[in-house]
């Protein structure tokens, strides 16, 4: 079988590697993309854009209905139907020709099927009608195949046909009744994407919800989703589920059950490694790929990985950044030209460590970069946090009617810079950049004193925050 020769073979097509292959290209490189399924991949189509396509009419009829003068002309309810229509077009109704046209203008080959790693440097693509080609890297290898929905080992929930996130974000009609299992950023985005669609949403967390951030955020949250009539079950463990004529059934450890039209599984991740070949390269099918911070798999000097299957950072934006790195530091390798691989520089991916920026678009949106003060103190830092309200603000009153919002600022107090910005209530994805701006830079305070806010917008929160941490 004769071989087709590129410097730089991806695997996987998504937003991850595509900007690996450009980058490369941009390089001097050539490139070739492999791809089974629709090229811009999980974030361009059953994830990120369907998902806030969905999220976004409540959040605007909301938003209306919270300004005096503009919610006395708002007299409908929500289109379902144009709803879901708005989102289809987003997805482009799951077709990706327009992807496809960036890809051959950007100067990148494109091989569609299902990509193995047969060797070192060697990929053998099996098309949708069986027959074989074989690519050959000349430098580098990336892997940015993603991730699935993780379903849990719960008696009977595999044959209860759940829901995953792809069936949430791509449905074509709206169920009755939902459950929910999880309380991560798609169990409460889609518990309040449903229930502005008139579902009646139950959602079953074995914790609290959005464990991972500030606690007043998971708790901002479960109070605004019961506001619009979820019914939250915090600290509830699902023992069981079974589907019958009448829909599925959630058992739960206190001995409650929950009857649903469907139910949806929204626990975790797992990486998409499991069936490309990486036992052909002496690496476990099924783990996640730990790499360096210039992307390469720990191990190999021509295999790299980026996006959801390193697990630094499960977030499209974290994975692109990534991609940067890896297909600039691929050319530069293949050029022999010098890698600036110390913390922050060109070829490395510095950020996915603390400095990690985050919207759910919930109603109210969580907007968070970098260390909570947890995770901030487990990490051994002498830390401060500040805490204000971001209705307080003069912004804030104009904004909406009765604006309910909290910001806390986390403090390293050797250094007198920001490790961490976490921002709860509506519309504050907007405030997040300048955030992600002064813990990167890690611009110190008395300098953020210099940092003006415009009057009177939301962003005067930070004066704010500044005021009541005190000059240092």
């Amino acid at each position: 079988m004769d071989a087709t020769e590129y410097d730089l073979i991806v695997l996987g097509a998504g937003a991850v590697g595509e900007n690996v292959a450009d980058r490369a290209v941009q390089g001097g490189l050539t490139a070739v993309l492999v791809e089974h399924e629709l090229v811009g991949g999980e974030c361009s189509y059953w994830a990120c854009m369907p998902s806030k396509a969905l999220l976004r009419p409540a959040q605007a009829l909301r938003a209306a209905r919270q300004v005096r003068g503009a919610k006395e002309a708002v007299t409908g309810s929500l289109d379902v139907a144009a709803a879901l229509a708005r989102r289809d077009e987003t997805v482009h109704d799951w077709k990706d020709d327009g992807q496809v046209s960036w890809v051959d203008g950007a100067g990148i080959a494109l091989v569609r099927g299902h990509g193995r790693l047969t060797g070192p440097k060697e990929v053998t693509v099996t098309s949708a009608d069986g027959s074989e080609v074989v690519l050959r890297a000349r430098h580098a290898v990336t892997i940015s195949t993603g991730s699935d929905a993780l379903v849990p080992d719960i008696d009977g929930l595999r044959d209860a046909d759940p829901w995953t996130s792809r069936d949430a974000t791509s449905a074509k009609v709206t169920p009755e009744s939902l459950a929910i299992i999880g309380g991560g950023v798609v169990a409460t985005e889609m518990a309040t994407a449903y229930a502005s669609f008139g579902t009646e949403v139950t959602l079953i967390s074995r914790g609290g919800l959005l464990s991972g951030m500030e606690p007043f955020a998971g708790e901002m949250v479960a109070e605004a989703l019961r506001d619009q009539g979820v019914k939250v079950l915090l600290h509830t463990q699902t023992t069981r589920v079974h589907r019958t004529e009448e829909g599925v059934t959630v058992h739960t450890g206190d001995g409650a059950a929950v009857t649903a039209q469907e139910v949806l599984v929204a626990t975790g991740r797992t990486p998409r490694t499991r069936d490309i070949g990486l036992d052909a390269i002496g690496l476990t099918p099924g783990d996640w790929l730990e790499t360096d911070d210039t992307m390469r798999v720990k191990g190999f000097d021509w295999l790299y990985a980026t996006g959801d299957v390193t697990r630094r950072a499960l977030l499209t934006h974290q994975g692109k950044y990534q991609a940067r790195a890896a297909g600039d530091v691929i050319a530069a390798r293949a050029k022999g030209k010098p890698v600036q691989d110390a913390p922050w520089g060109t070829h490395v991916a510095t950020a996915d460590h603390e400095a990690v920026p985050q919207v759910t678009f919930t109603d109210p949106e969580v907007a968070s970069v970098g260390l909570t003060l947890k995770a901030a103190t487990d990490k051994g830092y002498r830390v401060r946090s500040v805490d204000y309200e971001i209705g307080w603000v003069a912004g804030a009153s104009v904004y909406a009617d009765g604006y309910k919002g909290t910001a806390r600022m986390v403090v390293d107090e050797d250094r007198k810079v920001v490790l961490g910005v976490t921002f709860v209530g509506p519309d504050v994805s907007e405030l997040l950049q300048a955030a992600t701006i002064a813990v990167v830079a890690q611009v110190p305070l008395d300098r953020l004193w210099h940092a003006v806010p415009a009057y009177p917008t939301i962003n005067e929160v930070w004066l704010r925050l500044l005021e009541t941490y005190g000059r240092p």
